[in-house]
């Protein structure tokens, strides 16, 4: 059987379509259910985390986000893809961690005088899940119940970060997440808190296919090496996983003839494209999950987007004003008051009717930010998020 034939701006317009770009879903969706649509939203910077989700559904603003991590809990801030901080789906949670506990583990960073034994680190996990059960704990505290539990090694002020030395137990944080013990819980002040979850990592191998067939039908046709470029995973070890399921029937492979490398997929029988191009406007905050995972990304960010809204061919540093789908330049925007300034820098003069749809749009980010608008478009004179 020949390959379903897929253009760019098809799987553009099905990708905006599928993340609530092109109409945002109805008033009153929960912002698990746009976090599951979405493979989590990067929130390392809480604000955009907010934006992220708020900004697919109708009516929905930053309130709306945070009730759901704090109020009742159907989002759970942890740490997700790449290693870094994501919202995400509390009923979700199980096969997350059995996909995420799942990838290799690769050499790691620290000094041999500095890492743990496979033993230490199943200790000081017991330690982590023990401690956090049923209680939030500062950092600080969790290094003294960790230290109680597992003896003061644990606690050798050896890693370097941040121009100071933590403690030893922390290599494993990342894991002790993705093993479903450690989340974190309410921040207390300044301070952010640590918390069990009580999750159970579902079965790796159905885990991950599980992750595949969400990755496929959010931001398909993808490859081996942009699900390996997404979750920071080795592409060798992609390339195995994919050719698996390609094997048993659990992806099928399409034609995506736009200068990539590699066969791509889409989910079994999901060969249904929009016969009209991705239309729109939009405002998307630092890290939002469709510049992070659309690929290829200098198609994303073509020309001139590539060097002004990346950061050393990253994405997600900027915030980035999105036309017809594909990034058209950056922003910015800071709180005054009540007011949201909001600085706009289009990469070419915007057409009257953009112009129009960005004042909406923006008048959008106001409200879900809890504010109201002030826009300028102009040069935006901040730079990159480290």
């Amino acid at each position: 059987m020949t390959p379903t034939t897929v253009s760019w701006p098809a799987a553009t317009a099905r990708r905006m379509s599928r993340q609530w770009l092109t109409t945002p879903a109805p008033a009153g969706t929960g912002p698990a259910e746009v976090a599951a649509r979405m493979l989590g939203a990067h929130a390392q910077v809480a604000s955009a985390a907010e934006v992220s989700l708020a900004l697919r559904t109708e009516g929905a603003t930053r309130a709306n986000v945070r009730h759901a991590v704090t109020g009742d809990h159907t989002l759970v801030r942890t740490f997700g893809p790449r290693g870094t901080v994501h919202l995400l789906p509390a009923a979700d949670l199980s096969w997350w961690t059995g996909a995420l506990s799942a990838l290799p583990a690769g050499p790691g960073p620290f000094a041999p005088d500095v890492r743990m034994t496979p033993a230490q680190t199943e200790e000081v996990l017991a330690a982590i899940a023990d401690a956090l059960t049923g209680t939030e704990l500062t950092v600080d505290e969790l290094t003294e119940a960790v230290v109680r539990r597992a003896g003061p090694w644990a606690g050798d002020p050896v890693m370097p970060a941040f121009q100071t030395l933590w403690p030893r137990w922390r290599q494993v944080t990342h894991t002790a997440a993705h093993r479903g013990v450690l989340a974190f819980g309410a921040d207390r002040g300044r301070k952010v808190t640590y918390t069990n979850p009580g999750c159970v990592p579902q079965d790796a191998d159905e885990s991950l296919a599980r992750l595949v067939d969400r990755y496929l039908h959010a931001y398909g046709p993808v490859g081996a090496q942009d699900f390996a470029l997404w979750l920071a995973a080795p592409r060798a070890w992609a390339a195995e996983l994919f050719a698996s399921l390609a094997a048993g029937g659990r992806i099928e492979e399409v034609s995506f003839p736009v200068g990539r490398a590699g066969p791509a997929y889409v989910v079994p029988g999901d060969t249904a494209f929009p016969d009209e191009p991705a239309r729109g406007v939009r405002l998307l905050p630092y890290f939002d999950g469709y510049v992070i995972a659309t690929r290829p990304r200098e198609l994303l960010f073509p020309g001139p987007a590539a060097g002004r809204a990346l950061a050393g061919g990253q994405a997600g540093n900027y915030p980035v004003l999105l036309i017809d789908g594909t990034v058209a330049g950056v922003w910015h925007q800071r709180r005054a008051g009540r007011r949201i300034v909001i600085t706009v820098e289009p990469l070419a003069p915007l057409a009257a009717a953009h112009h129009r749809a960005l004042e909406h749009e923006a008048e959008r980010t106001a409200v879900i930010l809890e504010g109201v608008a002030d826009l300028t478009v102009g040069t935006v004179t901040v730079g990159p998020h480290a």
